[in-house]
């Protein structure tokens, strides 16, 4: 696993699937803005709703573009995370 302390060991190169936590609940016509991602809702957050979103994005440009998406229906990012190739 990378190191998060060192910005050279991370790979910026092709797809990569990532889970994105966010603050909050997604409304049905929002989740179609995420459309080939999986949404569920976070069974460990107990104190507010949190939602998950796990997909593959082909690159950082697509990256940012689901970001910004979450910033534009005022969802708090709690997590970005890049998974490991399963």
């Amino acid at each position: 696993m990378p190191s998060l302390s060192n910005p050279r060991n991370t790979a910026f190169e092709g797809p990569a699937t990532y889970r994105i936590v966010v603050q909050g609940e997604l409304s049905e016509v929002s989740r179609r803005r995420f459309a080939g991602m999986s949404i569920e809702s976070d069974p460990a957050a107990t104190d507010s709703p949190r939602t998950i979103l796990r997909g593959q994005v082909r690159d950082q440009a697509e990256l940012r573009g689901v970001l910004d998406a979450l910033y534009g229906l005022h969802l708090a990012v709690i997590a970005v995370e890049r998974c490991s190739d399963e």
